[in-house]
């Protein structure tokens, strides 16, 4: 009487569960330095300078050429800031903040030619901006409450990008001190939501 040999199912090695997206979003903006009031205390600065900004007037080309410079770096600082804590469109903003730094350096060496010149792209550059804070909002949605600040602040730059590029060259000097105001008013929004979004990370840390 011959017996089958019996075989053991092969064994299956548990594979390790990958840690959610949002779990690696929390735990990348948690090792961010400093506390996370002091992204809430620059976004406050940011709304101050756009009221202030707001106020010159065509006739100070030279004046809002220069502040523009000192904008535009501060506004690099803060991508290369937000590129090292979002792990998804990191390249977008390491790309917003080079072009950042080199308008901000030419502002700086001829603010007047610079002020003028910048008028002419001022629509794409309302467009591009507004696109990359809409993406990366909706993106931290799941670990930032207040992610709906963001979306807002990215969806009425677009509309403005598409409404200055419609204008005519004799109003884009008035569009650009605008914009210059705008991007300060939207970049103290945006750095409000990372404030919230670095609050929410190091408490579920």
């Amino acid at each position: 009487m011959s017996t089958t040999p019996h075989t053991q199912p092969p064994q299956t090695v548990p594979s390790q569960a990958q840690p959610p997206k949002a779990d690696m979003f929390r735990a990348r903006v948690a090792q961010m330095a400093g506390p996370w009031w002091m992204f809430l205390v620059t976004g406050i600065a940011w709304l101050v300078i756009s009221f202030v900004v707001l106020r010159f007037t065509t006739a100070s080309a030279v004046t809002v050429g220069i502040l523009m410079g000192v904008v535009l770096l501060v506004a690099m600082a803060n991508e290369f800031l937000i590129a090292s804590v979002h792990t998804s469109w990191q390249w977008a903003h390491a790309l917003m903040g080079v072009l950042f730094l080199a308008g901000g350096i030419w502002c700086l060496i001829s603010p007047f030619n610079a002020f003028w010149a910048l008028a002419a792209v001022i629509g794409v550059l309302f467009i591009l901006q507004g696109a990359l804070v809409l993406i990366t909002s909706i993106e931290s949605r799941p670990v930032n409450s207040a992610w709906w600040l963001g979306v807002i602040a990215g969806g009425l730059e677009i509309l403005l990008g598409f409404w200055a590029s419609q204008q005519v060259v004799s109003s884009r000097a008035l569009l650009l001190i605008l914009y210059v105001g705008f991007l300060a008013l939207f970049r103290g929004i945006s750095e409000i939501v990372l404030a919230f979004e670095l609050k929410g990370a190091q408490r579920a840390a």
